[in-house]
């Protein structure tokens, strides 16, 4: 490590070379840690910085502010605040500095990564791109129909509704009442309510759709929803032709099954269900796993608010 400082570039070369002889770090953990104390280096040079004891806790504050502000993702701007942190803690027990002025920097914490949902149009466009109402209707269609609006109508997971098999979706319309029943992680089952639209299109992909594509199989399958060969379609097929549909849609955001199952739980908290009853329609092990939903609500809130209120900006 180069040092234009006679008093910081030692004291660096002096912390990476415990890292690596008493601390045992790799050489690409110790790389790592070099590149990012370069760039610390860098920043205490620019603001007049020679001596490891000048530094202050409003010095070491600014150097995160300075990452945050250059565009890096969060994850970077955390490990470079870990190595310094890291460093004056060693020049700390040292004996190089009084103190540690770094004692108070917190990395800064992610963004929590919210789900990615469609609005109400944007999901009722992605159904009508997959068609399935003309009487003669291909029977792709009629299946691509059948499984967006089971996805969207139930919030299930892709690997459980590929899971459907004929007689699921028989009980479920002979007697809409008693819904239907989905086996999710851990082979645990739960009943989840499926409304007209679903269960219209399903009637219709067994009538109409899916005698034509179950004789083609080599061997028959109980499975409700079938590819071009009457084969159980692959959840890789069903994520191909779920993004073949936002394509057709005109939609601009990429659009999977697990799109549908976030859209399914944010329509459900925007239109007032309880986050716990959400919880149970989605199978969720803990409300906390449901709550992200909430966060996605608020952030529409917001919006509405800013745009609506006179006096939000």
């Amino acid at each position: 490590m180069t040092g234009h400082a006679d008093l910081l570039g030692p004291q660096v070369r002096a912390y990476l070379d415990y890292l690596k002889a008493e601390r045992g770090l790799s050489p690409h953990t110790i790389a790592a840690y070099t590149h990012d104390l370069e760039r610390y280096l860098g920043y205490l040079r620019n603001h007049d910085v020679t001596d490891p004891r000048a530094i202050s806790p409003a010095i070491v504050d600014g150097f995160t502010v300075e990452l945050a502000h250059a565009g890096l993702a969060p994850a970077s701007v955390g490990r470079m605040t870990v190595a310094v942190r890291g460093l004056h803690r060693f020049w700390a027990a040292d004996g190089v500095t009084p103190g540690d002025p770094s004692r108070k920097v917190a990395p800064p914490v992610p963004g929590r990564r919210l789900p990615k949902a469609l609005s109400v149009d944007e999901v009722q466009r992605l159904i009508d791109a997959a068609g399935g109402l003309a009487p003669e209707e291909p029977a792709a269609h009629l299946c691509d129909r059948a499984l967006v609006e089971t996805l969207y109508g139930t919030g299930a997971r892709i690997a459980e509704v590929l899971a459907l098999n004929v007689d699921d979706a028989t009980r479920l319309l002979g007697d809409p009442d008693l819904g239907l029943r989905l086996t999710g992680k851990g082979s645990k089952q739960r009943v989840v309510p499926v409304g007209s639209f679903a269960r219209e299109a399903i009637a219709a992909w067994l009538v109409r759709g899916r005698p034509r594509l179950s004789g083609l199989a080599v061997r028959a399958t109980p499975a409700l929803f079938l590819n071009a060969r009457g084969e159980r379609l692959s959840r890789q097929s069903a994520f191909n032709r779920i993004a073949a549909l936002g394509e057709k849609a005109g939609l601009t955001v990429e659009v999977s099954p697990h799109t549908l199952r976030h859209s399914y739980a944010t329509h459900l908290i925007e239109g007032g269900a309880d986050v716990r009853v959400v919880q149970e329609l989605l199978g969720h092990a803990s409300v906390v796993t449901t709550q992200v939903y909430t966060l996605v609500t608020i952030d529409h809130l917001r919006e509405v608010y800013r745009s609506a209120h006179p006096r939000a900006l």
